[in-house]
């Protein structure tokens, strides 16, 4: 299975990438390994995922995300929060 995912730093900012492992790459992103981005931003907290069989989907959705603005990312972690 492959992951895009939307996590939230320890300073409010977002960062979003892909994995095939979900669980452990949130913990390196909190333990300062996961991205150059995310480093000293720790511990991170998971606010959105999507599964996805074909790794090429899921890059392109990733893609897709980064694009957003912040207003943007709000926006779908509530309605999808909002709809569980």
């Amino acid at each position: 299975m492959n992951y895009i995912y939307i996590v939230e730093c320890s300073d409010g900012t977002f960062y979003t990438g892909w994995t095939n492992n979900l669980e452990k790459r949130i913990a390196m992103h909190s333990n300062g390994l996961g991205a150059k981005y995310t480093k000293g931003r720790g511990p991170v907290k998971l606010m959105h995922y999507e599964e996805f069989e074909d790794k090429k989907d899921a890059m392109k959705r990733e893609y897709e995300i980064k694009k957003l603005t912040r207003k943007a990312k709000i926006t779908l972690i509530s309605e999808v929060q909002k709809n569980k």
